[in-house]
């Protein structure tokens, strides 16, 4: 690429006063900071970096090749992810400090926290010489984020996301950082509704210890009906009706009845989920009559969204692998733009940096 270079007869170097004023001088790529936002955002919004580089010159009438769109987008998702990082850390150095409405003023609603966790392709080979690496997203929002539909069914019209690659200990404090945007501390209830992963509650009982904690319950039919196929052998006569009317006592408050119906000691495949131990871990996640009666989500819907829009459209697109800070970055992006966060949470760090 040429440049053209310029006299400066203010300064008296021969300069390229041009880069001051465009702000060059102290950005990657040689880009103003307007260009590196829009080639970050179709970064992250499209399907892949060379669809980004050809939407961006179709947008923009200028030509930014596919390598530099995935500079641009990594380097100012690397920025977004690092700030969140130094938020999370903070927030949870500092629970006591936490904002909430005033004691003698009524809070009402209810503060929906979900999080699953989910496979990303990586081309780094871990102790086991598998390159998946699991990306955990949480999703908030409260009951005044929804419209109700005709059908019962509800729209999310706001919602807070946070992606992150790593441990559930360093996943904490983007969780806690993720419900406070959302209301935590200003909702007379918090829900929490997992998988049943022991880290997701572990997670739980840590940061919201009054919450109500749900098992979704889409999970455990899921579960109950891979138990029922390999007790009957997959015989549907058999294993539809067993896993029926298992699933008919769990709804009906009948859980020591249901138990009844698993034997006491059993050896199951890997594949096979322990029924009576999962239930067991999760017995006081499952009185899905007192849920339903209070107006609780029981089934985490909204979190298998999430992991479609924030990481699925993006990152795992046929034949794709990614370096960890790589698909970190882009995960970020992602999760600000669907958190209607971009022009205060990523343009401002932008700006803050450059």
């Amino acid at each position: 690429m040429t440049r053209d270079y310029y006299y400066c007869r203010e300064c008296g170097y021969s300069e390229a006063p041009l880069d001051n004023n465009l702000e060059l001088t102290e950005l990657p790529h040689k880009m103003t900071k307007g260009l590196m936002l829009e080639a970050a955002y179709y970064g992250q919004n499209q399907s892949s970096f060379s669809d980004a580089s050809e939407m961006l010159e179709r947008a923009l009438h200028m030509r930014i090749n596919k390598e530099t769109m995935r500079e641009a987008t990594e380097t100012i998702g690397g920025m977004v992810f690092e700030a969140d990082t130094e938020k999370a850390s903070h927030i949870l150095e500092n629970m006591h400090e936490i904002e909430t409405e005033p004691s003698n003023k009524a809070k009402k609603g209810v503060l929906y926290i979900m999080t699953d966790g989910a496979a990303v392709n990586t081309r780094v080979k871990d102790e086991n010489g598998s390159t998946w690496r699991e990306n955990k997203t949480v999703i908030a929002f409260t009951d005044k984020d929804m419209i109700k539909r005709k059908d019962g069914s509800h729209i999310i019209v706001k919602k807070e996301y946070a992606a992150f690659i790593g441990s559930a200990e360093k996943f904490k404090g983007h969780v806690l950082n993720t419900a406070i945007n959302a209301g935590y501390g200003k909702t007379q209830e918090v829900v929490i509704l997992g998988d049943g992963a022991a880290w997701i509650r572990n997670m739980g009982n840590e940061l919201f210890p009054d919450a109500v904690q749900i098992l979704d319950l889409y999970h455990l039919k899921e579960n109950i009906y891979t138990y029922a196929k390999y007790r009957f052998a997959h015989n549907e006569k058999e294993y539809v009706p067993w896993a029926e009317n298992f699933i008919d006592k769990i709804e009906k408050g009948k859980k020591e009845e249901a138990l009844l119906l698993l034997p006491e000691d059993e050896k199951l495949p890997a594949n096979v989920v322990n029924l009576r131990t999962y239930i067991n871990n999760n017995i006081d996640r499952i009185d899905y009559p007192v849920y339903k009666a209070k107006g609780y989500f029981v089934g985490s819907g909204a979190i298998e969204s999430a992991n479609k829009v924030i990481l699925q459209r993006r990152l795992k697109q046929s034949g794709m692998r990614w370096n960890v800070p790589e698909a970190q970055s882009v995960l970020s992006l992602r999760a600000k733009v669907e958190s209607s966060r971009w022009y205060s949470d990523v343009v401002s760090v932008l700006n803050k940096s450059a």
